[in-house]
């Protein structure tokens, strides 16, 4: 593993859309943030113009059903965060106030696409502190069904090795296995959709999920084939897709992963999963490239209702 610096945005980012579940409008602004920062999310939009930051990190998963949602309903939520965390950890973006003013991301063109070409739009700035990684130490496994994921140690980088296997005719079994990086990432990766059944789509309408979906965000597939009009985007879409999910939720380890992850028919739910598992036990892992410690932080309104970090002393 090579040492690095890490990175924010050199200017502010705003998007627009709707939530691929809720069909609400969403407002998304990235903001350029401090060293030892990591993503934060700013949630605003509550009720009584109440706001809440919720850090980017697995122990704030509120759900993992058919999306990753970080928090709880109560107090405020942001759902379907990965394809955001996929384009910032597959850039090797660390520092981000992602401010958004509705419930749900909006999904743009159901990938990572539209996130990576505005990141790289703004332009990514090195900072002065080193970047940290969480080194896998020994291997964790999560099984369910006939499932698993699992990480285990890796010399350097961080490997992914994903497969699906749906009883489907279009879909069937994929593999795929790819050495993250920038480029790889946004060649291979951050272009595959999301993916649906037509034959699942009226319940899901039933449960109040699948409001926003259309052929213009998501891949919808029936039992004779692709219905988009234009197909897939790559042979091999359904599991690149999957491998963009993992690599968004991988990334609410907080840092970066050195080590290799290993996954068949997994989603959401295992991809957490497999960080609770790593995270229960010291020994598995190891904060590396550490060489500053971890700043405590707050944050002060600076007008227009922008939150800006506002730093406490060093912690020793």
């Amino acid at each position: 593993m090579k040492a690095s610096r890490q990175t924010t945005l050199r200017k502010a980012i705003a998007l627009t859309g709707v939530g691929v579940h809720s069909g609400q409008p969403a407002r998304l602004v990235l903001h350029p943030a401090s060293t030892n920062h990591g993503v934060v999310f700013l949630r605003t939009g509550l009720p009584d113009d109440r706001q809440r930051l919720i850090d980017a990190r697995y122990v704030h998963v509120g759900a993992t059903e058919l999306c990753t949602v970080l928090g709880d309903k109560d107090s405020g939520s942001v759902s379907t965060v990965e394809h955001l965390m996929a384009a910032l950890a597959g850039l090797g973006v660390d520092n981000v106030l992602a401010e958004i003013d509705g419930p749900e991301m909006p999904i743009l063109d159901g990938s990572s696409a539209c996130f990576v070409e505005a990141i790289l739009a703004a332009g990514i700035a090195r900072q002065e502190a080193a970047r940290r990684y969480v080194k896998v130490l020994r291997p964790v496994r999560i099984e369910h069904g006939r499932g698993f994921s699992e990480l285990r140690p890796l010399d350097r980088g961080f490997r992914l090795d994903v497969e699906i296997d749906f009883d489907s005719a279009v879909i069937g079994r994929q593999r795929k296995i790819v050495d993250l990086d920038a480029d790889t990432f946004c060649s291979e990766i951050s272009r595959a959709r999301t993916f649906g059944f037509l034959r699942d789509l009226e319940k899901l309408h039933k449960m109040g999920l699948a409001q926003g979906s259309s052929l213009e965000n998501s891949v919808a597939i029936a039992d004779d084939g692709v219905v988009n009009p234009d197909g897939l985007r790559y042979a091999d879409e359904f599991v690149r897709h999957k491998m963009l999910d993992a690599i968004g939720d991988l990334a609410l380890a907080g840092y970066a992963l050195q080590g290799e992850y290993r996954s068949y028919c997994a989603g959401h739910r295992m991809n957490v999963a497999v960080l609770e598992a790593l995270f229960r036990d010291r020994a598995n892992y190891a904060i590396v490239d550490a060489h500053a410690p971890r700043r405590e932080f707050g944050y002060a309104e600076l007008g227009a209702g922008v939150a800006m970090p506002a730093y406490a002393p060093d912690l020793t």
